[in-house]
């Protein structure tokens, strides 16, 4: 019984990490994948990446990567960059990075 009791709390603190930092939402980078065009992130950006140090290393790392090589292209869909997708690419801009990767993002 205590094994299955330690079996089931592993198995739902794995699904509740599952696509989220500690802090919150992950961006979605795509599995750094070199994609034809982007899809959109599916919610906004947590505290961890718009607190005032930029959060950590290993988590905008793929930000700034994703914006830099894809932040130029079109959406897969079609459509236009929603509210998600525009707080992200301001993520990117407030991390230093050059704007005219997101320009058409931001509006």
């Amino acid at each position: 019984m205590k094994l299955f009791l330690i079996a089931t709390a592993l198995f739902v603190l794995a699904g509740c990490t599952s696509g989220a930092t500690a802090a919150g939402v992950k961006f979605d980078d795509e599995g750094l994948a070199d994609v034809a065009c982007m899809k959109h992130q599916p919610a906004p950006p947590s505290a961890n990446y718009t607190n005032e140090d930029g959060g950590p290393t290993d988590e905008v790392l793929p930000v700034l990567r994703y914006y830099t090589a894809h932040g130029k292209k079109a959406y897969c869909d079609g459509a236009g960059p929603n509210a998600a997708d525009k707080a992200w690419a301001a993520v990117y801009v407030d991390l230093g990075a050059d704007k005219a990767n997101v320009a058409k993002l931001l509006g």
